[in-house]
């Protein structure tokens, strides 16, 4: 009887061991396959987000073909400048090399992008750099996006200060030409600030980690050489 008994004990146990096998199995592809539908649709909602993230934003007139920045001229070296119109460096750019840069796009020597980055909201109490590279957008939009931009720098506010309201930036975009009406419009509906999230996203991708930035046919300048003759020099090498 004891040894009858002991083989069904001992049956008993292994019938139990298969059983708690298949349900380890069980949860273990349970898992698997919760996992995996996750990751599916973890991929086709960021396709998704990205598809929508790209066609969000509205380009000013003027904008290159990508949507990052504004052109002028059509010479055969290009200049991207990366700014931020709260940066201190980059008005003191502006003022050393501003007119080098217009030079070189009259004379036909350069093609110049402006990328008008929102980098420094954070030393603003009203995020006037994203409200002010907005408000360039709609001077570009009226046709006067360098002289808006030359007064935004002449008239740039302190870091940590609310910077320029948009009453002030509409006073300037008339002061400069622009109709009061249809650009103040514009600021106020803040038409191009998904403009500008995108300028200043796609210029974090492509390394720009401060202001100012200055590439001559895509290289970037040293600081030694953000100068008029640094700058003339890298564009004259860049079109041999």
């Amino acid at each position: 009887m004891s040894s009858r008994k002991g083989r069904r004990d001992a049956a008993r146990v292994v019938r139990e061991q298969i059983a708690r096998e298949k349900r380890r199995k069980r949860t273990l592809w349970t898992t698997i396959a919760a996992v995996l539908v996750l990751v599916i649709a973890g991929g086709i909602g960021w396709a998704v987000y990205s598809s929508q993230k790209s066609d969000d934003f509205t380009a000013p007139p003027g904008a290159n073909a990508a949507g990052t920045g504004i052109v002028e001229g059509s010479g055969p070296v290009t200049i991207d400048l990366y700014e931020d119109y709260l940066c201190p460096v980059c008005k003191q750019f502006q003022q050393v090399n501003g007119e080098t840069v217009n030079q070189l796009v009259s004379e036909g020597k350069a093609t110049v992008v402006f990328h008008p980055v929102a980098f420094l909201n954070r030393y603003s109490t009203t995020e006037y750099s994203t409200r002010s590279s907005a408000a360039s957008g709609c001077a570009a939009k009226g046709g006067k996006f360098r002289e808006f931009t030359d007064q935004l720098f002449a008239k740039q506010p302190a870091e940590g200060s609310a910077g320029l309201s948009n009453d002030e930036l509409i006073d300037i975009g008339v002061g400069v030409g622009l109709n009061r009406d249809d650009f103040g419009s514009c600021v106020n509906d803040g038409t191009y600030k998904a403009w500008t999230g995108h300028v200043t996203d796609e210029a974090s991708r492509s390394g720009v980690t401060g202001t100012p930035t200055i590439k001559v046919n895509g290289t970037e300048l040293a600081d030694q050489d953000k100068s008029p003759d640094g700058i003339r020099a890298a564009v004259a090498a860049a079109g041999k």
